[in-house]
């Protein structure tokens, strides 16, 4: 279970946001500039909130009232950025290598090979290309290669299928739901697109202006609850699917 309830003072914005998280994909959804990504480095050990609790089953993030900041480090959680944020001197495969925790490369501990990785992704054939020589979906392949080989207890991904074309988000919105199944852990998915979060979200957080509007959870979904409705009421315009 993983439990949120943080405080973070931004310029112009104040994120405060309260929820729990389970299982299945938590797609927290909102208009750029809401404090999404925020929450995500947050959760990540990348930034630390003002005040509040993190934490994932019995491991505790951060707590303020205990004074307690796990570094990013310790806190064994994946991260996928908007930019993939991939090294351009290294290869596919040595980018991937560089996700895995040093004490397993001391002693070749991995308890998932590269190769099964590579593999499941569908890169094999890249493992020796450098980033230049990629395309978006391959760069957003190898990044979440990379990211699982932390063999992390938690996935974060902001903005994951933003840059790629059509036929390049349908494929990898298929895998995302795919890997979740396969590692049966917590993906938390940053996005502002509509179609996005309909194809992928067990459970939706909308954020306005850094405060939760609606969690909307797995029954409501069953129930047939109209979340296009909820979108296009928000204060935010949608246009094209994207929150304005």
């Amino acid at each position: 279970m993983l439990r949120v309830n943080i405080s973070r003072k931004l310029p112009g914005l104040t994120v405060e946001v309260s929820f729990d998280f389970d299982r299945g994909i938590l797609v927290i959804f909102g208009p750029s500039g809401s404090g999404k990504t925020t929450i995500l480095n947050c959760i990540a050990g990348l930034r630390q909130p003002d005040e509040g609790y993190i934490s994932l089953d019995e491991k505790v993030f951060y707590s303020s009232d205990d004074h307690i900041a796990l570094p990013a480090r310790r806190r064994r959680i994946g991260y996928v950025f908007q930019d993939y944020a991939l090294f351009p001197h290294l290869t596919v495969k040595e980018n991937i290598l560089y996700g895995i925790p040093s004490r397993c490369k001391k002693g070749k501990n991995y308890r998932i090979g590269t190769l099964d990785v590579l593999e499941m992704l569908k890169i094999s054939d890249l493992q020796d290309r450098y980033p230049a020589q990629l395309s978006g979906g391959e760069k957003q392949r190898t990044a979440l290669a990379r990211a699982l080989m932390v063999e992390p207890d938690l996935l974060l991904l902001d903005e994951p299928l933003s840059a790629l074309d059509h036929g390049n988000r349908r494929a990898l919105q298929a895998e995302l739901r795919d890997l979740q199944r396969i590692w049966r852990i917590p993906f938390v998915l940053v996005t502002h697109s509509r179609k996005e979060m309909h194809a992928l979200a067990d459970e939706i957080i909308f954020i306005e202006k850094g405060r939760k509007r609606t969690h909307v959870y797995p029954d409501m979904r069953r129930a047939g609850l109209n979340l296009a409705g909820m979108a296009e009421n928000s204060p935010s315009p949608v246009v094209d699917g994207n929150v304005a």
